[in-house]
């Protein structure tokens, strides 16, 4: 997660990607007020998944129709300021993949309202991506090459009556515009980013490593009105070959836990993979969304004599399980990267000791509940 005023991104992962999302790191730039304020800037974050590497960038870009020239400077410098450590991919366009999406605030040139609502109005939109400033801004700006967009299908996402689906009937009278966008590029590794421009006007791009960007819808959603904006989102297929496809560490564990003798689980290190003392593994419910939403977890521990072993085994106590049944994922958390680089298959627990409680406590819950009220309120 990164965040700034006005500004937020999440990025959600399906729990057996996990170990192979590595180098996780977050910016965040400042550009309102002179970059004191943050209502305007861009927040990031950049991870290697299998090996390759990938940043999201979301950005809340200047207002108004006259501050286009502002707008990709803020761009540009956003780009610039926003620098993660490691030898792969120190800026943002170093990645391989970038997504690149938020209010944008690019607006449409020249047309009068009038011409932009009937052309609305009679899904004539291509007459409008003419005029699009961000459309134009890619035919000369140097820093845009290489982003492609999907084919903007949906109406103008700005500028709407809050709690309608009408266009600003204020007495600004915002001209209608497409301000909120999801771009993507991809890293250039052929001669001339001849890759890139055959596919450039497509909805598929590929890299000659192999990698493909695949995108499947781009669409408004009307039906939110809490704004004056119109949300957009997009559906992405990201393929490209396994450079890293084995866990740095893996961890075994049974089908089910039946009692507490079973809470057991051993757990593999790879050889280039560099322990800490801290690091630890967690108990998970299946749905968790962080990696401090564990419902218990133990130390991974390395005595000395444990440096020849091959496998290691940890135990959790009564105190470290669940008060109830259910699926549950072990995950190894490692201190030195702050993510978890192995996790198990779902698992049952189902410890008869554990639900006695809970049931002992829900019978008396009954039991009182009947008893008349002077002897309730004596209990009290």
């Amino acid at each position: 997660m990164s965040r700034m005023q006005g500004l937020l991104l999440l990025v959600f992962a399906k729990y057996f990607h996990l170990p192979f999302l590595r180098g996780v790191q977050t910016e965040t730039t400042r550009t309102g007020l002179g970059g004191y304020w943050g209502n305007k800037g861009g927040v990031s974050a950049r991870m290697s998944v299998f090996g390759h590497t990938i940043c999201f960038l979301n950005c809340h870009l200047p207002a108004h129709m006259e501050n286009s020239d502002q707008r990709m400077e803020d761009f540009e410098s956003i780009l610039q300021q926003q620098q993660f450590e490691g030898q792969a991919a120190t800026g943002v366009l170093d990645h391989d993949v970038v997504f690149w999406f938020g209010d944008l605030n690019f607006r449409i040139d020249d047309l009068e309202m009038q011409v932009v609502k009937s052309a609305i109005d009679n899904n004539k939109y291509s007459m409008l991506w003419e005029k699009d400033q961000l459309n134009m801004a890619k035919d000369s700006e140097t820093v845009l090459e290489g982003f492609q967009e999907g084919p903007l299908k949906f109406s103008p996402t700005y500028k709407f009556d809050v709690g309608t689906n009408t266009y600003d009937t204020s007495g600004k009278k915002r001209k209608p515009a497409w301000t909120d966008r999801i771009l993507w590029r991809l890293r250039a590794t052929a001669p001339a980013g001849a890759a890139l421009n055959a596919g450039k006007r497509g909805s598929i791009s590929g890299l000659t490593s192999g990698t493909k960007v695949t995108q499947h819808c781009y669409r408004s959603h009307m039906e939110y009105i809490v704004s004056d904006h119109k949300p957009v989102s997009s559906i992405f297929t990201l393929q490209f070959p396994y450079k890293v496809d084995v866990p740095l560490v893996t961890l075994i564990v049974e089908d089910e836990w039946n009692s507490i003798a079973d809470a057991t689980a051993i757990f593999k290190v790879a050889p280039n993979y560099s322990r800490s003392s801290w690091d630890w593994i967690g108990l998970y419910k299946v749905g968790f969304k962080h990696h401090k939403d564990y419902v218990g977890y133990v130390w991974a521990k390395q005595e000395e004599a444990d440096f020849q072993r091959q496998e290691h085994q940890v135990t959790f106590t009564e105190e470290e399980l669940p008060k109830g049944s259910g699926d549950f994922i072990l995950g190894y958390y490692s201190n030195n990267m702050s993510t978890i680089v192995g996790v198990t298959e779902p698992f049952q627990v189902i410890i008869p000791g554990q639900n006695l409680l809970l049931t002992s406590l829900f019978s008396l819950f009954l039991s009182l509940s009947v008893l008349p009220a002077p002897q309730q309120a004596t209990l009290l």
